[in-house]
């Protein structure tokens, strides 16, 4: 019998040939943190993402804009009280002579630097009181919770009238955006307290514990980085409502004074010339709706991204 050439099949096993039976595939799995797929699904919520630019323009525009325009907010042009929008002043001139957009400029700058301002303060108010309550609970919880609750039962509006007419002759603006940060805080404490108090009962809270870490660096490295989202969420709609309530407070004559202004202030100014000058009434107007819509848009884009329950992001 004549045997087969070395390295073909013969009757026994050993002599098989090695050679390719399919094609080796490599696959590779990028990691994705949890920042890029909040971002991920961001973008895919199309509301959102165009509100988010739509707030950056006009953030924008209303800080450098000023810098680059011919007209100061508080310059008097001779010979142009109420001239309807043209090239020379797109958004016309006020009854004084004042060049409306430089004035619409400024009146955006101080409204969202009181946004910003009264978003930051009531939320580190807001996670501070929470965090705190739903950490160490006991009496600790009792007397923070009740100081919420009584804050609560306070008309934040006419609160807010009342103390900034006490303060409103310094013509200060903080002192505007620190009055609605010491009212606003108490609905996001108690949501982070919820949130805290279910955190604190977690496995990986109890292992920080047994390895001896202070409750301070539980609360700050372990706890709150896990309830981000829902702070940030809460920021963003606490936004929203501030812009309104700062427009109520300059449109009642409350907010910002003269020689400053606000988006407000311009609203009320304008309201007694909607039908002869149109201008002056809705072009502040439209800035506030535009700045109050987008911050709800991107709270809710925020929401949705940062839902574990999304799946957008696979997609």
């Amino acid at each position: 019998m004549s045997q087969l050439p070395a390295g073909e099949f013969g009757s026994s096993g050993s002599d098989i040939a090695p050679g390719p039976v399919g094609v080796e595939r490599e696959f590779t799995v990028e990691a994705r943190s949890q920042a890029r797929i909040v971002a991920r699904r961001f973008m895919h919520h199309r509301a959102a993402l165009v509100s988010l630019i739509v707030l950056v323009v006009i953030v924008i525009v209303s800080f450098v804009g000023p810098r680059f325009w011919q007209y100061r907010y508080d310059e008097i042009i001779p010979g142009a009280a109420r001239e309807s929008p043209s090239l020379e002043h797109p958004m016309g001139t006020d009854s004084i002579g004042h060049d409306y957009f430089a004035q619409v400029l400024r009146g955006a700058q101080k409204s969202v630097q009181i946004m910003l301002l009264v978003a930051t303060l009531s939320t580190a108010i807001g996670v501070t009181v929470g965090a705190l309550a739903g950490y160490f609970r006991g009496w600790v919880d009792t007397v923070l919770s009740r100081i919420t609750d009584l804050t609560l039962t306070i008309p934040l509006l006419a609160v807010a009238i009342v103390l900034s007419r006490r303060y409103q002759d310094a013509g200060n603006w903080q002192n505007i955006a620190l009055v609605i940060a010491l009212l606003a805080w108490t609905t996001l404490a108690r949501v982070v307290r919820a949130e805290v108090l279910a955190l604190r009962e977690k496995e990986f809270v109890e292992a920080a514990h047994a390895l001896g870490a202070s409750d301070r660096r539980i609360i700050i490295r372990h706890i709150l980085p896990n309830i981000a989202g829902t702070i940030i969420v809460s920021a963003t709609l606490t936004m929203a409502a501030v812009i309104l309530i700062e427009t109520t407070l300059s449109f009642l004559g409350f907010g910002v004074t003269v020689p400053d202004t606000s988006l407000g202030k311009l609203v009320e100014e304008g309201r007694t010339a909607s039908q002869t000058a149109p201008w002056l009434f809705y072009s502040p107007g439209l800035i506030i709706v535009a700045i109050a819509l987008s911050v709800n848009f991107i709270g809710d884009g925020l929401r949705d991204a940062f839902d574990p329950k999304q799946t957008r992001v696979r997609q």
